[in-house]
């Protein structure tokens, strides 16, 4: 099953979702939320509980029983957003590079196709002159020569068109501009607009309030962390780190209600009151499920999220 605008569209917002039958009669499903959306007060792990209630969800999983939970954030922009794949010593790739072709919701094929031009490539190069830490620039041509390139060219403007016309005449578009025209329109759309800028002062958006989670369909942050199987060691530093301590209260809490506190779906942070009515900002390192949402979508740019100490993190049993 995958859908598309509900529950996000109530609020504004984009993305959809995914329902997937696997072995041992168990189900998978997520929600995919477009981290450009603009009310700070939005929340993507309750508007994923909410989504729970609809009936072609909840039909599948009454009586059923949670056995994972996991947040992710997915390099999706396409063609547009792919870097610079090559570096001194080392070439990007696959999902860390932003392959997915999300038309097609996948990515897998595209993902080991780059990893198999980067093979081809540091092969030859190994086979001539080999030198430690060089810069294969070649990699670049040797991708965009593949069909996993000529694919993620074909679907551009797939994700743009969403944004710009919605979902309904934005796919309607999608769907001319890759199965008739295949890809070979002569423009290409852009989101110039970094998700993080995208986010409106709280003043200027209705708050939103979402229904408490009955432990059935619907459940909270903290019991859903706890099924991620996420750990790290309480005596390291903390590895989200604030480029300046005072914005999360002194900006963004006034500004923008903290959204921190709703976009993390772990409840790393807080924001706490103290009897004498002074508030603080919490970090809670060790619920992080290295999703590094609050890395992209923090409206300061305040939140850098660094490798944590060890092997802490999330442990996945079945995911």
């Amino acid at each position: 099953v995958h859908t598309a605008g509900w529950p996000l569209a109530e609020h504004g917002a984009h993305g959809g979702s995914f329902m997937y039958h696997i072995e041992n009669n168990q189900v998978v499903l997520g929600l995919i939320t477009d981290l450009g959306y603009q009310n700070p007060y939005l929340s993507p792990f309750d508007e994923f509980q909410r989504m729970k209630h609809h009936p072609l969800f909840a039909n599948t999983l009454k009586n059923g029983k949670r056995v994972s939970y996991g947040a992710r954030a997915i390099a999706k922009g396409g063609l547009q957003s792919l870097p610079k794949m090559h570096f001194p010593g080392g070439l990007l790739i696959g999902c860390d590079a932003g392959t997915l072709n999300f038309a097609k919701i996948k990515g897998s094929h595209t993902a080991m196709k780059s990893g198999m031009v980067a093979a081809d490539v540091i092969l030859k190069r190994a086979q001539g002159e080999w030198q430690a830490g060089q810069d294969l620039a070649e990699y670049a041509t040797a991708f965009e020569q593949s069909w996993a390139y000529q694919e993620l060219h074909q679907q551009r403007n797939f994700g743009p068109a969403q944004h710009k016309f919605g979902n309904l005449l934005g796919s309607a578009y999608a769907f001319i501009d890759i199965n008739l025209f295949r890809g070979k329109l002569p423009w290409t759309m852009q989101d110039i607009t970094p998700d993080y800028a995208q986010t409106k002062l709280a003043a200027d958006c209705p708050e939103l309030s979402y229904p408490k989670p009955d432990s059935v369909l619907s459940f909270d942050k903290l019991s859903s962390v706890f099924l991620s199987n996420t750990n790290h060691e309480e005596d390291q530093p903390v590895h989200l780190k604030l480029a300046d301590p005072s914005i999360p209260i002194a900006s963004n809490l006034p500004k923008y209600a903290e959204p921190a506190q709703r976009y993390c779906p772990a409840a790393v942070y807080e924001v706490v009151e103290d009897d004498a009515g002074e508030k603080r900002f919490q970090i809670n390192a060790q619920n992080c499920v290295h999703c590094k949402t609050c890395d992209i979508k923090d409206p300061a740019q305040n939140i850098t999220w660094v490798t944590p100490e060890g092997a802490g993190g999330p442990t996945y049993p079945n995911m």
